[in-house]
This record gives C-alpha cells, sequence and structure tokens, in this order.
C-alpha cells in the first residue's frame, strides 16, 4: 500500500450537444455502444511492487466485454529509484478526487475504483469481482447508453437522455486515449529485473463535454487527442468531480 498527495487535471474539448445522432458515409465505420459496462480504474505504479499482481489482473478483466479496464500510472514514487514511464500528475490528481469523494484516508497503490462508487486493493481478484457486482447493480436504474463511432478522421460520442427512473445531475463527459497494451522493462526501484506489461494504458483523459440529462452528441477530430503508440479509446459519463460512473463506451480501434 502506498500513500502521498499532489495536484493537476485534464484540460480539454467541449463539443457541441445535439440528440440527433451523427451518420458516416461510404467506408463503414468503426463503432461502440453500451448501456452498463462496468467501468475498473487501476491506480498503479512501476516503482510499486505490490502492483504486478494488480497490473495482471487489470489485464484479465480488460478481456471481458462487460467491463472498460482502465490502467492510471501515478507518479509520486518516482523519487525510490524508478521514473515512471507511463505515470501523469493529472491520474494522481483524479486518484486524489476520489480519496475525497470515497473518504478514503490516504491515497496507494494499487487502488482500484470500480464504477466510481467502491475503491479497494486492485490485487484481491475476489473482491474486485464482487465490488464490480455490487456496483453494477446499484447503478443499474441510473445507467445512460452511450455510443462512440470513428469515421474519416472523425469521433462522435453519443449520450441518450436519462432515464425517467433517475434524477438527472450534470455529470462529465471524459474521454480517455488508451494504448492497448504498454511492455515496460524496468532497471531500477522495486520492480528492478522485471518486464511488465500495462494494459489499456490511459495516456491522455480529457473532459469533453457536460450531460445535463437530455441527449447529446460531441464530435472530434481525431488528430486533436489521438498521439503515437494509442489506438483505442473510452469515454466516460461520470456524476461531479469523482462520483458515480453512470455510462462508459470502449472503441476498440481507432
Amino acid at each position: 500500500m502506498r500513500i502521498f498527495a499532489l495536484l493537476a487535471l485534464a484540460a480539454g474539448l467541449i463539443g457541441s450537444s445535439n440528440p440527433a445522432a451523427a451518420q458516416g458515409s461510404a467506408a463503414a465505420p468503426s463503432s461502440a455502444t453500451a448501456s452498463s459496462p462496468a467501468v475498473v480504474e487501476l491506480f498503479t505504479s512501476q516503482g510499486c511492487s505490490s502492483c504486478p499482481a494488480a497490473d495482471a489482473l487489470l489485464g484479465r478483466l480488460a478481456g471481458r466485454d462487460d467491463v472498460i479496464a482502465l490502467s492510471m500510472s501515478v507518479d509520486y514514487w518516482d523519487y525510490l529509484g524508478w521514473k515512471d514511464t507511463l505515470a501523469s500528475p493529472k491520474f494522481t490528481e483524479r486518484q486524489h478526487a476520489y480519496k475525497a469523494s470515497l473518504a478514503v484516508p490516504m491515497v496507494y497503490t494499487p487502488m482500484m475504483v470500480v464504477n466510481g462508487l467502491a475503491h479497494l486493493n486492485g490485487s484481491r481478484e475476489d473482491k474486485v469481482l464482487s465490488a464490480i457486482e455490487k456496483t453494477s447493480q446499484a447503478l443499474m436504474s441510473k445507467r445512460v447508453p452511450i455510443r462512440m463511432m470513428a469515421d474519416k478522421g472523425k469521433l462522435t460520442i453519443e449520450a441518450d437522455a436519462a432515464p425517467q427512473a433517475a434524477q438527472a445531475k450534470d455529470s462529465t463527459l471524459w474521454l480517455a486515449v488508451i494504448a492497448k497494451s504498454v511492455d515496460v522493462p524496468i532497471t531500477r526501484g522495486e520492480n528492478r529485473g522485471h518486464t511488465i506489461t500495462y494494459h489499456n494504458v490511459v495516456r491522455e483523459l480529457i473532459p469533453v463535454g457536460v450531460w445535463n440529462g437530455s441527449a447529446m452528441t460531441v464530435q472530434l477530430e481525431q488528430h486533436t487527442f489521438m498521439r503515437p503508440g494509442t489506438e483505442r479509446c473510452a469515454v466516460l459519463l461520470q456524476q461531479g468531480k469523482a462520483g458515480p460512473i453512470i455510462g462508459a463506451a470502449l472503441l476498440k480501434q481507432l
């Protein structure tokens, strides 16, 4: 278990809001539709000897169709002798936002956050699977279907209106830009001598819109957010700064 504090948050692109669906033409666009996938975020570090088991578990979760598993490397263990090559202060800040919203006494690695509602040690597979089931059930009546389509260099994100059973709250639409897998040989620090594979590595996390309960559409130019080594993206619809995730979708190939 690890402890620390840092500050920084993602800045991004705000798209236009429109209930009409955007349609591609000519070549068939790649697309993803999801109404109720669980979202698992792993806050990990290459300098943490407790993390490889959680990194491997996240890889197994990433293979499930009903789970969007995301790896976010934090930077507060860099002083131990190895600078994490995938870390960003943005992810450290996101973890601290969860610390506040979930009343976590201290941040740590490997920390998994499930559906924005629960945190736990990311190496405990039985506990993680139980948290996925329980939090997914708790959010069932609030789920908002999300769709993503990529065509001709554009990414279109559609979020449905709030279900009648749920009370709509302003929510942030987050775009996660992802590398499917990254192998990292580690030569110093607690994991020296090991090559660790990181799965669904988030390289950018950008707020791209605010949802107020009405159907909305956001369209982005792919060149404005993609970066070398990334080939997929996910979108999360999250209440508050770090609250429940009420909608999500993953586009496996752009």
